[in-house]
């Protein structure tokens, strides 16, 4: 199972908003909200909490790409979020996340009994390409017991 296919089946949110997975990776990943009706806002658009549930989506994808391998012995919990919608969105829109910390630097810090945080930085934009959001989602590794 992938792990777009993993977020669909587990997170009810991502499934109700039908997002796509189009890439997961260690380095990067990329999600789409499909241009919905039943998603829009006032001015015929993806609503705001249809595009934070997107880049908090593209956000967890990363993690679980690039951590996964730590789950026998951490959970990855958001820590805090913040979004900045910065030009009107219309259509369909794609969530690109990358990690602000190298993974190797995270997991060192696990190894040492710590709880790392890290950044996961998200663009939101709109089919011309034009940037129409922009996330931060703070991750952290919490130890398991």
């Amino acid at each position: 199972m992938s792990i777009g296919e993993m977020l669909a089946a587990t997170v009810p949110m991502a499934r109700t908003l039908n997002l796509e997975f189009l890439e997961t990776s260690p380095e990067k990943a990329v999600v789409a909200l499909p241009d919905q009706s039943e998603y829009h806002n006032h001015v015929g658009g993806p609503h705001a909490g249809a595009m934070f549930t997107l880049g908090e989506s593209a956000s967890g994808a990363i993690v679980l790409a690039a951590f996964g391998d730590q789950l026998s012995r951490a959970v990855p919990l958001a820590v805090s979020a913040e979004i900045a919608y910065r030009k009107l969105a219309m259509g369909a829109v794609t969530a690109t996340a990358t990690l602000g910390r190298p993974a190797a630097e995270v997991v060192a810090q696990l190894d040492a009994g710590e709880r790392p945080e890290f950044p996961v930085t998200i663009e939101i934009r709109r089919g011309d390409g034009a940037v129409t959001g922009e996330m931060t989602v703070v991750w952290t590794l919490r130890p398991n017991g």
